[in-house]
């Protein structure tokens, strides 16, 4: 019964944050600050989410192969290799750091 519960709040949760989205006056949405923030929110996200899942496991800092990986993945942004280049880099340093290691 308790996973009822929670699939119940969650929806009603979602759709009531989907009801304030729409209950925003236009204008508030057109401020600059507004439209930054909107724009770098997804950034922040993606670079936390990519930590978390790179240092942590569970709730210990980890430095493992994934580290080498990402670490190799940002060599190659900076060099302005293409993005699959970049994801084949990573992949590549980490499967090698997991084989010698």
């Amino acid at each position: 019964m308790n996973v009822w519960i929670a699939i119940g709040v969650t929806a009603l949760g979602c759709y009531a944050v989907k009801l304030i989205g729409l209950l925003v006056p236009a204008g508030a949405l057109e401020r600059p600050l507004v439209r930054r923030l909107a724009a770098l929110l997804p950034v922040a996200l993606l670079a936390a989410l990519t930590a978390q899942q790179t240092f942590a496991d569970g709730r210990d800092l980890v430095l493992d192969a994934r580290v080498a990986g990402l670490a190799a993945a940002a060599l190659a942004l900076v060099l302005r290799a293409p993005f699959l280049l970049v994801v084949a880099v990573a992949v590549g340093v980490t499967a090698g750091v997991r084989a010698i290691a």
